[in-house]
């Protein structure tokens, strides 16, 4: 994939920027963190060149003047709320960031429940927080919330919410999720820190939509497509625009809140330091492009991707056929199809041609390969195989894994272990090509391609089993899938 983005450019100018944003309100800034501080894929597929943890090194370079402070609702605790990504609950992700940042040396210094009602999977959070060294403080739901602003700033509102303790002049306030709380904590922390006389400041820092880019630039559309179920959607900031005359892109909940933030300002300092929601934020991605039409390519994949994957949780009852629609009609704002995918087409090609499910990979180079499905392998395995083949400038007639090598694998697997189904999966084959290669050239050859895997494309025409999506993952490959499941009674 051809690089778009500086990223140490990046990571320069955006401490740059948060320090300078500092010394414009003097004692302290809480700094609301969107998105993902640590992991953000989003991010390194949409700018390439962008590293998945570019945030956190950025922060690493301010880990003296900044501590963290993580925002989690109650109500998700109560409910058991889960990140899909990593199919862990809001309250099981909080205690993973809290090891994560340790590790890094940054300092988390408390946690806050946010709509505290007295709820006893909350006090067994608390519990287990507090066993860690990790100070946990309340704060509760206030009525007329967001728009009563004269009853939210005061001894009735914020008020009644407990001071959060904090001792550096950079405050991260970030969450396992979006609905945290975020935003409340850091606006309740301005109430108190005025009544203690600091003055303290508030900004947000989103990386997405980028706001320096255009309405419809495929970034900012691939940022809608990735929360699709949310259903934000990307507009001109208006606010903006009249203060400057300058057209920028934020997104439909910061400027349907500005109004409320700017009179919460004017409540606690007698004005607001901000113009606009653009104003608010502190996003530099949008400096840092190198490659405008790169990062538009890969937007335009990142878009069909999020395009299959609502499809898939349409079939899992996971999402609304409205999420489905709105995938469709991103897709034809940026003006592409699923066929633009060029490992689409090539996998159904085989499909239609063998009658069988089949799949495609596209490698770095943008040669194409397939796999179909056999009595030996499924689809995706011998997909998998043939791309390493041809990575490793292996003849495609050598057959890696002999006939006879497999088929006591599948003889395990369907005497001994009751599946129906005695195709190898890519976890087993590569098992199998493993030990294959402690005598064998080519198989050793092969292996060695894994790695190269790293950032390409694969699409397979039926449901992909959980051993072949993960197995992919650790590659690095890039995956779609039609929703459509496999026709047979074998077990996936």
């Amino acid at each position: 994939m051809k690089i778009g983005f500086d990223n140490q450019k990046y990571l320069n100018m955006q401490s740059e920027h948060i320090l300078k944003r500092i010394g414009q309100f003097g004692d302290k800034l809480y700094l609301e963190f969107g998105g993902k501080l640590y992991d953000d894929y989003h991010a390194s597929r949409v700018l390439p060149g962008f590293a998945p943890d570019s945030k956190l090194q950025m922060l690493l370079k301010l880990k003296e003047q900044a501590e963290i402070v993580i925002s989690i609702n109650a109500a998700d605790i109560e409910r058991n709320k889960v990140r899909h990504d990593y199919g862990i609950t809001y309250d099981q992700d909080v205690l993973r960031l809290i090891n994560v940042y340790r590790e890094k040396e940054l300092y988390v210094s408390s946690v806050v429940i946010t709509r505290y009602a007295g709820q006893r999977s909350s006090d067994l959070f608390q519990e287990k927080l507090e066993a860690i060294g990790i100070k946990v403080y309340h704060h509760y739901s206030i009525d007329g919330y967001p728009n009563n602003v004269s009853h939210i700033v005061s001894e009735d509102g914020y008020g009644k919410n407990e001071y959060v303790e904090t001792t550096r002049p950079l405050v991260i306030v970030t969450a396992p999720g979006p609905g945290s709380g975020k935003m409340a904590t850091c606006l309740s922390q301005l109430y108190h820190e005025n009544k203690r006389g600091v003055k303290a400041g508030y900004a947000k820092f989103e990386t997405f939509p980028i706001w320096n880019l255009a309405l419809k630039h495929p970034v900012n559309i691939a940022y809608e497509a990735a929360t699709a179920d949310l259903n934000d959607v990307n507009m001109i900031d208006p606010f903006h625009l009249d203060a400057y005359g300058i057209t920028t892109v934020n997104y439909n909940r910061d400027i349907e809140i500005f109004p409320v933030v700017s009179a919460m300002f004017e409540a606690i300092y007698g004005e607001c330091p901000y113009k606009s929601p653009t104003d608010m934020g502190v996003n530099m991605a949008g400096n840092c492009i190198v490659d405008d039409e790169a990062c538009q390519e890969a937007s335009r994949q990142e878009i069909i991707r999020r395009y299959f994957q609502s499809k898939l949780r349409y079939v899992h009852d996971e999402a609304t056929k409205d999420e489905v629609y709105k995938q469709e009609l991103l897709l034809n704002q940026a003006k592409i199809t699923e066929n633009d995918r060029k490992v689409v087409p090539a996998a159904r090609a085989i499909a239609q041609k063998n009658g069988s499910p089949a799949a495609a990979f596209e490698l770095a180079d943008g040669t194409i390969v397939t796999g179909k499905t056999t009595d030996l392998l499924g689809a995706s395995a011998a997909a998998l195989l043939n791309a390493i083949k041809v990575l490793g400038g292996i003849d495609d007639s050598v057959e890696l894994i002999s006939h006879q090598f497999i088929q006591p694998i599948q003889g395990l697997k369907t005497k001994y272990l009751g599946s129906k189904n005695p195709r190898l999966h890519t976890d087993e084959v590569l098992i199998a090509l493993s030990t294959y290669a402690s005598t064998d050239e080519n198989a050793r050859i092969a292996l060695e391609q894994l790695p190269k895997l790293a950032g390409c494309q694969f699409h397979c025409t039926v449901i992909l089993s959980s051993v072949d999506k993960d197995t992919f993952k650790r590659l690095g490959v890039q995956i779609t899938n039609d929703a459509v499941y496999e026709r047979h009674d074998n077990n996936l």
